[in-house]
């Protein structure tokens, strides 16, 4: 799901305390609960910010282009964007536990098979599959809380599930780079496949079986439209077609997203309710949360490429120099989430995004040979503040906008638009980077005196982005040419992205600026129990 490097989704904690009344659960059975819970959330985190890191050995492995690459992380974020609000209900309906079971069995299976993988295609397939399980995981681990935990336990136990959260996705980037320095990018699937052994274990051990409640039938046609228009959209952001074969696709994705509005009109119980969006105010908000997830998913999509092949850090050193974003996030939430109370949500909501925005545009500046301490770290810590700034506060706004008996539906199509943003983004930005790369390259190795016929065989791989390096047996000289040109131009490139991610967080302030300013802000109730 992409959880960028530990960052918390937004509505995540509101998803776990929404719940109509607790089921019968042993004060005995409480802290395994609990625990499954927090397992079931980290190893969404964990491979959400670990797969990033081993993407640089995945693409050396296969040989691949970017284009190909990204669909390892969109093909998760595709299955899991658009069936997240119907694995939701899933639980409702036949059980929690038993769903999540479900789930977290199949998540493990997938990153086994994606472990086994031999090509990029069965990888991709083992990550839709991935996808499809994490969307039944994801919400019943966070739903776990709120419905094994009476109203007056709630709050430790969320603060609780927050906190161990925060601890895993920190030291998950950290693991995960060593993971790849030491066994490879498999390692980082095979890391999931014991834990979600030992999660299902537990929950099938200790966790009471919750009531299955036949309900209406499911939107499972619209969670199909909408994974036609996303997959189409992305396809022609990405795919090597000629403008007629791109004018289809983007027709295909204007059609099924059209099918997917007509259903959710139509439909009597649908997964993305319509009526919801006549408030301006969550409207802005989820306006906002799309294009502040955009660009944080698509900076750092891009970062660990550059700390990898054009900085030459390792896997690990990779993971570690995400751990202040991490660490700022996880345990810098609930303090923002507590500062809201006294503060203006729609000022707060401004200038998050804005200090975010400064830093995406930090990370503009460092050149080829960049000091991590003063290259780097200072875009890093100014995401983490200003998206620190911004989630807390954006899920109290999303939950005050609607009725008391729509919270839990709110939060949860606020959590789906950050994670959609993500496949959005992704490969928007990549489609961006190719183009941009594949004519900085060329000028860069002429510049570099690359010979004219290297020249035009490397230009047919520039799709491979910073992973492009002169062919085997090249002379010494010339192969240090062409790795030099390929470091500037993938920095080029690299800045184009960070930019305009800036530009993207900023937009999403400005929208928070005025869609909060359009009525009358909402009033700040504090989401967990005291």
């Amino acid at each position: 799901m992409s959880i960028a490097y530990g960052s918390r989704q937004p509505c995540d904690e509101a998803r776990a305390a929404t719940r109509e009344r607790a089921i019968p659960c042993a004060q005995r059975d409480k802290p395994w609960v609990l625990a499954t819970a927090i397992l079931g959330s980290s190893l969404g985190f964990i491979e959400g910010s670990v797969v990033n890191l081993a993407l640089p050995a995945l693409q050396a492995d296969f040989e691949a282009a970017s284009t190909g690459v990204q669909w390892v992380v969109n093909a998760y974020l595709l299955m899991l964007g658009s069936f997240m609000l119907i694995g939701g209900s899933l639980g409702d309906r036949y059980g929690l536990r038993r769903i999540f079971i479900v789930g977290t069995a199949v998540f493990g299976l997938a990153a086994l098979a994606a472990a086994l993988a031999t090509s990029l295609s069965v990888l991709v397939a083992a990550r839709l599959l991935q996808g499809l399980g994490g969307a039944l995981m994801v919400p019943a681990s966070l739903a776990l809380v709120g419905s094994h935990f009476e109203e007056h336990e709630r709050g430790r136990a969320i603060g609780t599930w927050a906190g161990a959260s925060a601890l895993t996705t920190a030291l998950g980037p950290v693991l995960g780079g060593w993971l790849v320095d030491q066994w490879g990018w498999p390692a980082v699937f095979l890391l999931v496949v014991p834990l979600a052994g030992i999660t299902v274990a537990i929950c099938w051990w200790r966790v009471p079986v919750s009531p299955a409640r036949e309900r209406e039938r499911l939107d499972y046609p619209g969670a199909l439209a909408l994974t036609a228009s996303l997959g189409s959209l992305i396809y022609a952001f990405v795919a090597p077609v000629t403008i007629v074969g791109r004018a289809l696709l983007l027709l295909l994705a204007g059609i099924a997203g059209a099918l997917f509005l007509w259903r959710e009109q139509r439909f009597h119980a649908p997964m993305l309710p319509l009526r919801l969006f006549r408030s301006p105010v969550f409207s802005g908000a989820n306006a906002m949360t799309f294009l502040l997830y955009s660009a944080l998913n698509g900076a750092l999509f891009f970062l660990p490429f550059n700390l990898i092949q054009v900085q030459g850090y390792s896997a690990t050193e990779a993971g570690a120099a995400f751990l202040p974003f991490s660490l700022i996030m996880g345990f810098g939430s609930t303090l923002a989430g507590d500062y809201i109370r006294k503060g203006n949500p729609k000022s707060i909501l401004t200038v998050g995004p804005l200090i975010a925005a400064l830093g995406f545009m930090a990370l503009a500046i460092p050149g080829e040979s960049a000091d991590y301490l003063t290259g780097f770290l200072p875009g890093i810590l100014l995401i983490a503040v200003g998206m620190t700034l911004a989630v807390a506060p954006l899920t109290t706004v999303v939950m005050n906008s609607v009725s008391a008996g729509e919270t839990g539906l709110a939060s949860g199509v606020n959590n789906t638009a950050a994670r959609v943003a993500g496949v959005v983004a992704i490969a928007a930005l990549t489609g961006i980077a190719v183009s941009h790369f594949g004519g900085a390259v060329v000028t860069e190795l002429q510049a570099h005196a690359v010979p004219p016929p290297l020249v035009d065989e490397l230009a047919q791989r520039a799709s491979r982005l910073a992973d492009l390096e002169a062919p085997r047996g090249t002379a010494a000289p010339v192969a240090a040419a062409v790795s030099a040109a390929v470091a500037s131009a993938y920095v080029g490139t690299f800045r184009v992205v960070t930019l305009a991610c800036g530009l993207i967080a900023a937009l999403s302030g400005l929208i928070a600026w005025f869609s909060l300013s359009a009525g009358r802000a909402p009033e700040v109730r504090p989401i967990r129990d005291e």
